[in-house]
């Protein structure tokens, strides 16, 4: 393992070279979080041996994401302390305690869960104080008004829907905080895997909504982290 400047270029971010990945060991400085490892397409190994970097040098949470249960007790078992949620596939070391910023992450429908249950989990652990609301979409408006309150006393909402999307668009039309929108997969044909639900979070008419990628609760998780870190007043 070597620790050195990427390319030799003055200012350059530190990196360990473990020949089969270059591990940012500055990001925590730079972005208030170590780096997050993506766990499909690496080997128990390499998981293992990025995760030892990272935890050696950062103080902070260390997050493996997208990890089957197979995998995850085989990394855990190799490197101590971590903790492994089904429902979200992520295996956290060191979780931060929770603070102050309040998110609500809230499904349109049940199908929705895993995605919601990704956003959830990583919310948690980078310590933002996250709850779930599910199964309130707008095929039953009065379920989402019911819980009006809660959404108005966020300071961020993420909302996780598939099929037409449009929850999102009802949610930013009752909340002043940021909603953070996330395209899920599910749904009949003409939803296309996500695509529709995408397009129309974009499209929506309640401005200022922040659209992430097709089922990607990690980085609805990781915009609100930003959007918490600037009204902590860390920058």
């Amino acid at each position: 393992m070597t620790r050195q400047r990427d390319g030799g270029q003055a200012g350059a971010a530190a990196a360990l070279d473990l020949g089969y990945a270059r591990v940012d060991t500055d990001r925590e400085s730079r972005q208030g979080l170590p780096e997050v490892v993506y766990g499909p397409g690496k080997t128990t190994g390499q998981i293992r041996g990025i995760v030892t970097g990272l935890l050696t040098h950062n103080a902070g949470p260390v997050l493996v994401t997208r990890l089957d249960e197979e995998t995850a007790a085989a990394v855990g078992g190799a490197v101590p302390g971590g903790r492994y949620d089904a429902a979200s596939r992520l295996l956290v070391w060191r979780p931060a305690p929770a603070g102050s910023f309040r998110v609500t992450v809230v499904t349109a429908g049940t199908a929705d869960l895993p995605v919601a249950a990704e956003a959830l989990g990583v919310c948690r652990a980078v310590g933002l104080a996250a709850t779930a609301v599910a199964d309130v979409g707008v095929a039953g408006l009065d379920r989402v008004l019911a819980v009006r309150d809660q959404l108005q006393a966020s300071d961020a909402v993420i909302v996780a829907a598939g099929m037409e999307g449009a929850l999102a668009s009802v949610v930013g039309g009752l909340v002043r905080c940021p909603v953070v929108a996330v395209p899920v997969s599910s749904g009949y044909g003409a939803g296309l895997e996500g695509v529709t639900a995408l397009l129309a979070m974009h499209a929506s008419c309640a401005a200022g909504l922040t659209v992430v990628n097709i089922d990607s609760g990690f980085a609805a998780a990781m915009a609100v982290h930003r959007i918490a870190q600037v009204a902590a007043g860390r920058r």
